[in-house]
Order: structure tokens, then C-alpha cells, then sequence
């Protein structure tokens, strides 16, 4: 173990209480949260120990020894960001981690200097490190939270609801792109066959613009849903959805179309054998 390990592994082992009074202090954290925020300094503090015990080298956070400290860092900057909290209060606490340390590392080592400094290099050198994970987590964090709320989103706008028996129904809102197709079409051939549906609607009411893009993919789920053996409706074709259809020269010839979904339906019905009545005054 290098002597700057050893002279930071001392003040660690020796001025805990200090370091952690002296930490709470310099972070700033409000009265009501310093309980909560003490706990998880303590926490931080010792797997910091440990990993210097272990000879861990300051330098180098990967380091597998730091092992417990990087768990307890993602750890602690996850349930911060799942809390509404910054990424930069989490960095900043963290950093108010150095103040302590270098007062110790001057006041105890101030008779080396050289030994001061390399001291002073590795406490700077790990506590910025450490700060840099957490806000490398909290990125993570969010951009996995922002993943699944997306997933979620579209599995909401793209519900697949039985409107009658042997008829499904796909209303179809915001734009399509090929990984909501694929989406729509696993959903909705999976409910064919749960269902025994023999004809599906697809109403693309809610699609702001049809080009040749959004056109190819619904070619594409019309067809998957006749190779399942059933058939298929497109409604909500608006005259300026029909235009644009008609210039860029994409052919549905083959494919029931309908102005809206309740024109879709009423086919539906009589395609499957069903007719509905007025009921008499």
C-alpha cells in the first residue's frame, strides 16, 4: 500500500465523526432531510474505508476493491433521481466529501509536504471520481425511466379493443414509425388468435399525415393479418388523407377502406353475418 493510501486509510479509520459532521456541514442539506442524508453519508464513508483497507488505488474507481463504494454511489444517486432530485445536489454532496478530507489530509500531514501532496492528489483525484458516477448514474437513471414511460405511452395509443364478437378494433393515434407498426402488429395478431377474430379494423382517424412511409406500414400489418387467415378495414380516410394517398400513388386496391370508424364497424357487421335493426317507436 502506497504511503498516501496509508495516510488517508489513518484520517478515515480515526476521524470519523468529524469527517461526518464536517461533510453534513459543508453540504448544506436542510434540517428536516439531515438524518437521512447522515445515513447515507455514513454509508459512503464506509465503503470508502473499506476499499482503502483493501488497497484500492485512489486513481482508478473501476477498481474492483471499490467495489461496495461504486454499489453504495449508483445506489444512492438512483433513489435520488427516483426522489425528483438533481444531479448536481447528488454531485455536490458527494464533492462536499473533499473539504473534510484535505483539512485533515493539511493539519496531519503538514510536516511532509511531499507526502501532503500526493495525499491531496488522491483524495481530489477519487472524491471527483465518485462525483462523476452518480451523475453518470442519474443519466442512466433517467434515460431508463424515459425508456419505459415511452413503452408505455405506446402501448396505451395503440389499444386493441373487441368491438364486437369476431371484430377487433385498432385506433390508431400520433405518427407511425416502424417500431410502433411492429408494436401494433404483435398486439393485434396476438389478440387474433386469442379472440378467433375473422376481420380487424385499423382506424388511422388520429394519424395526423399519411406519406409513403406510414402507407408502407399499414400495407405491411394488412398482410400479416391476412396470412393469420382474417381480414381487414382502414377507416378514418379524410379527403385530405385520400389526396395525398392518391399523389404519391400508393395503391390500396384490395383493402376495405372507410371514412370513419362507424362506417367500418357497420361493414364489419355485415361482412360477419350480423345486421342491426332500428328498434321500432
Amino acid at each position: 500500500m502506497k504511503r498516501e493510501q496509508e495516510a488517508l486509510l489513518a484520517i478515515v479509520s480515526e476521524e470519523e465523526s468529524g469527517i461526518l459532521d464536517e461533510w453534513i456541514k459543508e453540504s448544506g442539506v436542510p434540517e428536516s432531510r439531515r438524518r437521512a442524508v447522515t445515513d447515507e453519508a455514513t454509508q459512503l464513508l464506509r465503503a470508502f474505508r473499506a476499499g482503502l483497507r483493501a488497497g484500492a488505488d485512489p486513481a482508478v474507481l473501476r477498481d474492483e476493491r471499490w467495489a461496495d463504494l461504486t454499489h453504495s454511489l449508483q445506489a444512492l444517486s438512483s433513489s435520488r433521481a427516483a426522489q425528483g432530485q438533481k444531479a448536481g445536489d447528488t454531485s455536490r454532496f458527494v464533492l462536499a466529501f473533499k473539504r473534510p478530507l484535505l483539512a485533515l489530509a493539511q493539519k496531519r500531514l503538514a510536516a511532509d509536504p511531499a507526502l501532503l501532496m500526493d495525499t491531496v492528489w488522491a483524495i481530489s483525484a477519487l472524491v471527483d471520481q465518485m462525483a462523476q458516477l452518480t451523475v453518470t448514474t442519474y443519466q442512466e437513471t433517467r434515460e431508463a425511466v424515459i425508456t419505459r414511460q415511452q413503452e408505455e405511452l405506446l402501448e396505451l395509443s395503440t389499444p386493441v379493443i373487441k368491438l364486437w364478437t369476431g371484430v377487433l378494433a385498432v385506433p390508431m393515434i400520433g405518427t407511425l414509425d416502424s417500431s410502433r407498426t411492429q408494436m401494433v402488429m404483435e398486439a393485434l395478431l396476438q389478440k387474433i388468435v386469442e379472440t378467433e377474430s375473422g376481420l380487424a379494423i385499423i382506424d388511422i382517424t388520429g394519424v395526423p399525415t399519411v406519406d409513403t412511409l406510414v402507407a408502407q406500414h399499414l400495407l405491411k400489418t394488412v398482410s400479416a393479418i391476412r396470412l393469420m387467415g382474417a381480414d381487414c378495414i382502414i377507416s378514418g380516410i379524410r379527403p385530405q388523407i385520400a389526396q395525398t394517398i392518391v399523389h404519391l400513388g400508393i395503391d390500396l386496391q384490395g383493402i376495405m377502406t372507410k371514412a370513419t370508424l362507424a362506417d367500418a364497424l357497420a361493414l364489419a357487421l355485415e361482412r360477419t353475418g350480423w345486421r342491426i335493426v332500428a328498434q321500432a317507436a
